[in-house]
C-alpha cells in the first residue's frame, strides 16, 4: 500500500510540522547512509529501524504527531523526519523516478483540491466533535478569512484566519494540517479554516487568493450600525475643525470609538479613537499632532462608512468579530529590524518579526517615557534588554517563544513572568530563507501585488501589512536631500527591475542616515522595511539592511548625525504628485481650520489646485475639488463636509494607486 500523504510532504511541509534544522540534519543522515531499514505493513505503516538500534515508525491513517520513537527525544525527532524522506527516496526508486533532492515528494504535481471538500462527519473524526461545536458559535457570530488555493508556486491550501494560520500540507489529510494557535485552539481553528474554503466554493470564488467574510447569519440587519451617528461626530469635527473643536468633541470621539468597538466594528472605531488623540494632541501643542494625519482620519471613516453602505466585504471594511487575542503554540519568529519615534515625553520601539510559517509580520510594541533631561535616543534604547535580550541584538535574531499572543491587528505579545520560555539566537541566514511572500526577489511582481489591492483607507488597519525583506543586486545611486532631510537610494533587482530606499531623518534616531549610507556602500544583500506605491513606482522605508558585514539597524545606531552626506543626484520632474500633494495639502488645512471657518483665499486656493488637476489630466479628482471650492462658504455645511470627504478620499486613493 503506498502512503500518499507521506510522498506529498514537501522539504517545507516537514519544516512546519518540525523545524528546517530537524529536515536538514535528517536529511544529511540520509545521504551519510545513516538512513533507517524500512518496513512497510499491509495496512501502510512505515516501520524504520537504524543501525544504532533506534526505531521509529508512522502508523497507517494517521498523522506526524502520531509517530512513534525509541530515541530520547519529545516531540517530533529525527529519526521520525529521516524516515519519512527514507519512504519518499525508496518510493521514488521503486518508480525509477530520476534522482530527486533529498526531501523532495515523488510527484510534482500540484493538487486539484479544496479542504471545503471534507464534510463534517470527517472534520468531527479527526478533530472532535468540541471542536466543530466551538467552530459552531464563532460561525454564528461570523468571521473574516483570506484563503489561497494551491498554486505551481505555493501548492499548500492556506487560510489566514484574524488570529492565526492555518495550512493544510497534504491534500485531504486532516493529519497533517498546521497551524501557530496552541492547542487549545487548533481543532477549533482548522474547523474555521475548513468552513472558509467551503464557503468560497459554494459561491464560486475560485480565484487562487480571495478574501471573504463567513458565518454572520444569525445577527441579521444592517452590521454597520453605528456608523451613520459617527460620520455624523466626525463631521462635526471637520466643520470645527481642529483649531476650534473642543474637548467636548475631543470625548464624544472616544466614547464613540468605545462604542464602534464595542460592536465589533474595529477598524473605524481604531480611526475614531486615533483621529481623538489627533484633537487632544493639538490642543496639548503635542508633536503628534499632523494636520495630513488629522485629515486622513477623517476622509478613512467618511470611507469605512461609504463601503460598508455599499456592500464592502465586512471584515475588511469594518472589522471582525474574532476574538481580539489568540495564544500561539510554539513560535519561531525572524526580527526584520525595528523602528525608533515618539514625542518629546514618551519614546517608542516598534520590532518588527517575521513569522515563516504563517507569511506575516507581527509586531512587537515597546515604549518608554523620557526622564526630563534626556534624549533617549535609538542608541540609548539599544541596550534596554527586551524578552531578556538587548533591543540590538533582538532587532536582528531568531526569537523562539512559547508564550506569545496575537492580536487581530498582528501585534505579538510576551507574556509578562514568562521570559525563561522564549529564546534569542543570531539572525544567520534566516532573511534568505524566508517564504516568497515576505522575501521579495522580483520587484515588478511586487507592484502589481499592490496594484491589485483595494485603497487603503478601507484594508484591515493590521500592523506591518507590507513589512517585507528585499533582495538587491545593485545600488545605483545614493542621494541626500538636505532640505527634506531625506536619503534616497535607487536600488535594482536581479532583473534590472528598480525601487527607491527612502529614509528621513527623525530626532529620536539621529543617525540612522548616517548608518544606513554606510550599510547601501557595504555590499548590501538584503533592505528590509516598509514597501509602498509612489512615483509610480515601489519605496521602501527601511529598518534593516543585511550587509557583507552583517545586520545594520540604522535606528539603533550611534551617533549624532553629523556626517557629511553626498548630495541629491538630479530627480526627474513629478508634475503628478506636485499638484496631488498641493490638493492634499490644501484639503488638509480646510479640515485644520474647519471648514464653517473657510476664508475667502482658502476657497480661492481650492478652486486653483482643482484647475491643476484638471491641467495634469486628473479630471475626476479636479471634480472633487472644484465641488468641495463651490460648497465651501454655502449654507449647506452637511453638504460641503460630504463634497470635502468626496475630494479627499479620491485625492488619497490617487496619491497611493498612481
Amino acid at each position: 500500500m503506498t502512503r500518499a500523504d507521506l510522498l506529498a510532504l514537501t522539504p517545507d511541509s516537514l519544516a512546519a510540522l518540525a523545524n528546517r534544522g530537524l529536515v536538514k540534519r535528517a536529511a544529511k543522515d540520509l545521504d551519510a547512509g545513516n538512513g533507517p531499514e524500512l518496513t512497510i505493513a499491509p495496512d501502510g505503516g512505515v516501520e524504520g529501524r537504524y543501525p544504532d538500534g533506534t526505531t521509529a515508525a508512522l502508523p497507517a491513517g494517521a498523522g506526524l504527531e502520531a509517530a512513534t520513537c525509541t530515541c530520547a527525544a519529545t516531540g517530533t525527532c529525527r529519526h521520525q523526519i529521516c524516515l519519512v524522506l527514507a519512504y519518499q527516496r525508496d518510493a521514488a526508486g521503486a518508480a525509477d523516478a530520476p534522482e530527486e533532492e533529498p526531501g523532495e515528494p515523488a510527484a510534482a504535481e500540484v493538487a486539484d483540491w479544496s479542504p471545503g471538500s471534507l464534510d463534517d462527519d470527517a472534520l468531527a473524526a479527526v478533530l472532535g466533535r468540541r471542536a466543530l461545536t466551538a467552530a459552531r458559535r464563532a460561525h454564528r457570530a461570523g468571521y473574516a478569512a483570506a484563503i489561497h488555493r494551491p498554486t505551481p508556486d505555493d501548492p499548500v491550501a492556506r487560510v489566514e484566519l484574524q488570529t492565526c494560520t492555518v495550512r493544510f500540507l497534504v491534500p485531504g489529510e486532516l493529519g497533517y494540517v498546521h497551524t501557530d494557535a496552541v492547542a487549545s485552539v487548533r481543532g477549533e481553528m482548522t474547523v474555521l479554516a475548513a468552513w472558509a474554503f467551503r464557503a468560497a466554493d459554494e459561491r464560486g470564488l475560485t480565484a487562487a487568493d480571495v478574501r471573504l467574510d463567513v458565518g454572520g447569519e444569525a445577527k441579521g440587519g444592517d452590521r454597520s450600525g453605528g456608523l451613520d451617528a459617527a460620520a455624523r461626530l466626525v463631521d462635526q469635527v471637520l466643520l470645527e475643525g481642529a483649531v476650534h473643536a473642543g474637548p467636548v468633541l475631543a470625548t464624544a470621539l472616544r466614547r464613540t470609538a468605545a462604542e464602534l468597538a464595542a460592536r465589533n466594528l474595529h477598524w473605524p472605531a481604531g480611526a475614531v479613537d486615533d483621529l481623538a488623540g489627533q484633537l487632544a494632541a493639538y490642543h496639548e501643542r503635542d508633536a503628534a499632532h499632523d494636520p495630513a494625519r488629522f485629515a486622513a482620519l477623517i476622509a478613512e471613516v467618511h470611507a469605512r462608512h461609504r463601503a460598508s453602505a455599499a456592500g464592502g466585504t465586512r471584515s475588511q471594511v469594518l472589522g471582525t468579530d474574532e476574538s481580539a487575542e489568540t495564544p500561539l503554540r510554539r513560535v519561531r519568529l525572524t526580527a526584520l529590524g525595528c523602528r525608533v519615534g515618539g514625542t518629546d515625553l514618551v519614546r517608542t520601539a516598534d520590532l518588527f518579526l517575521a513569522h515563516a510559517g504563517t507569511g506575516v509580520v507581527l509586531v512587537l510594541k515597546r515604549r518608554w517615557n523620557v526622564p526630563e533631561g534626556e534624549a533617549l535616543t535609538g542608541a540609548d534604547l539599544a541596550g534596554r534588554r527586551i524578552l531578556g535580550s538587548p533591543l540590538r541584538a533582538l532587532a536582528a535574531a531568531n526569537v523562539v517563544s512559547e508564550s506569545a499572543s496575537r492580536s487581530a491587528g498582528r501585534v505579538v505579545r510576551v507574556a509578562a513572568g514568562r521570559i525563561a520560555k522564549t529564546t534569542v539566537t543570531p539572525l544567520g541566514n534566516a532573511w534568505e530563507g524566508l517564504p516568497a511572500g515576505l522575501l521579495v526577489r522580483d520587484l515588478k511582481a511586487e507592484e502589481r501585488a499592490l496594484d491589485a489591492l483595494p485603497p487603503r483607507l478601507v484594508r484591515p488597519r493590521v500592523e506591518a501589512e507590507f513589512v517585507r525583506a528585499v533582495e538587491i543586486a545593485e545600488v545605483r545611486d545614493v542621494g541626500y536631500h538636505p532640505g527634506a532631510q531625506r536619503l534616497e537610494a535607487v536600488v535594482a533587482d536581479a532583473a534590472g527591475a528598480t525601487a527607491v530606499v527612502s529614509a528621513e531623518h527623525g530626532p529620536y534616531r539621529p543617525a540612522a542616515l548616517d548608518a544606513l549610507a554606510a550599510a547601501l556602500a557595504d555590499a548590501p544583500r538584503i533592505v528590509t522595511g516598509a514597501v509602498r506605491r509612489d512615483r509610480g513606482g515601489l519605496v521602501i522605508d527601511p529598518f534593516a539592511v543585511l550587509t557583507g558585514s552583517g545586520p545594520v539597524v540604522p535606528d539603533l545606531a550611534p551617533g549624532d548625525g553629523a556626517a557629511v552626506l553626498d548630495g541629491p543626484s538630479p530627480a526627474p520632474p513629478d508634475p503628478l504628485g506636485d499638484v496631488v500633494r498641493a490638493a492634499l495639502d490644501v484639503c488638509a488645512e480646510a479640515a485644520h481650520r474647519g471648514l464653517l471657518h473657510a476664508t475667502p483665499g482658502l476657497r480661492d486656493r481650492l478652486a486653483r489646485a482643482g484647475e491643476d488637476l484638471r491641467r495634469t489630466g486628473l479630471r475626476a479628482a479636479a471634480g472633487a475639488v472644484a465641488d468641495l471650492a463651490g460648497t465651501v462658504g454655502s449654507d449647506d455645511p452637511d453638504r460641503t463636509a460630504a463634497a470635502w470627504a468626496t475630494a479627499h478620499i479620491r485625492l488619497l486613493a490617487t496619491a497611493e494607486l498612481r
